[in-house]
């Protein structure tokens, strides 16, 4: 061999550790026969684990549905009827609130018309079958047509009628009691007036200003003027009465003594 080559190092086991060299050449993860069989067996265990718990599931929810199947079916059902019908109800009744209102608006027209005959059997129609709102408010308007046709009498039992009716809303019956007293303003006695509106003559109250009004006119007519200035002046403070009448009982409260306060300053002046 030539003296200027040298000699190829080759890669090699250490052959100064038989045992080392001998790990080497072993797998990183050896598996005998013996593991892989147990390892098999394991995995053939476990599918047969799970096959048993699926049908012990499958078995209990069959039993719990032969049991409890009927009854829970029967109530699902009853529930999809409850609302079925709910919802059937529902629109029937917003249906038949729409076909009233209409009728309402037609008689209504049929009143501004002067077509009397027409309007007044459209609106006895509503008052029969119209419930109880719908009712109130037909004899309310029949009233106000029977006024301005000039029958007194037959608005004041129209009006009475709203007023003793207990299932009307009580704000028709009280509007029906001020329009009747009002009517009949100058022969009624004037205590009657007050026993009849009194009630009604409530600072803050929705009627104070009309029916305080009457009130205290019928105290003027018994002479009970320190009375009726005291209820002047009150209706001059409630800012709930409407300007025209207020500014009219002010004046009245401070003919009669009354005390009405300061009187408010109005927009214009305030800006």
């Amino acid at each position: 061999m030539a003296r200027g080559f040298a000699k190829p190092r080759v890669p090699c086991c250490n052959f100064a550790d038989p045992k080392a060299s001998l790990l080497a050449l072993i797998p990183k993860n050896p598996t005998s026969t013996t593991e892989r069989i147990a390892e098999r067996r394991a995995a053939q265990e476990q599918v047969f684990l799970r096959e048993v718990d699926d049908a012990l599931r499958e078995d209990d929810a069959a039993r719990l549905f032969r049991r409890y199947g009927l009854s829970v079916g029967f109530g699902v059902f009853a529930v999809l009827a409850g609302l079925a019908g709910w919802m059937t109800w529902n629109n029937h009744v917003e249906s038949e609130i729409g076909h009233k209102g209409e009728a309402f608006t037609i008689a209504l027209d049929q009143v501004e018309a002067g077509r009397w005959d027409p309007a007044k059997a459209s609106l006895d129609q509503i008052a029969a079958g119209g419930g109880p709102g719908y009712a109130a408010s037909a004899r309310l308007v029949e009233a106000g047509v029977a006024l301005d046709r000039k029958k007194p009498d037959d608005a004041v039992k129209i009006y009475a009628a709203v007023a003793a009716d207990p299932t009307a809303p009580q704000p028709y019956r009280d509007l029906a009691t001020v329009r009747a007293v009002a009517t009949k303003f100058d022969v009624l006695p004037p205590q009657q007036v007050i026993d009849r509106l009194k009630p009604l003559a409530v600072p803050g109250g929705s009627w104070f200003g009309s029916a305080g009004e009457l009130v205290a006119v019928a105290y003027l007519k018994l002479g009970r003027k320190a009375e009726a200035g005291a209820l002047f002046a009150e209706m001059a403070k409630d800012t709930t009465v409407p300007g025209t009448l207020r500014r009219r009982a002010r004046q009245l409260a401070v003919q009669l003594g009354g005390d009405p306060g300061e009187e408010p300053a109005s927009p214009a002046l305030a800006q």
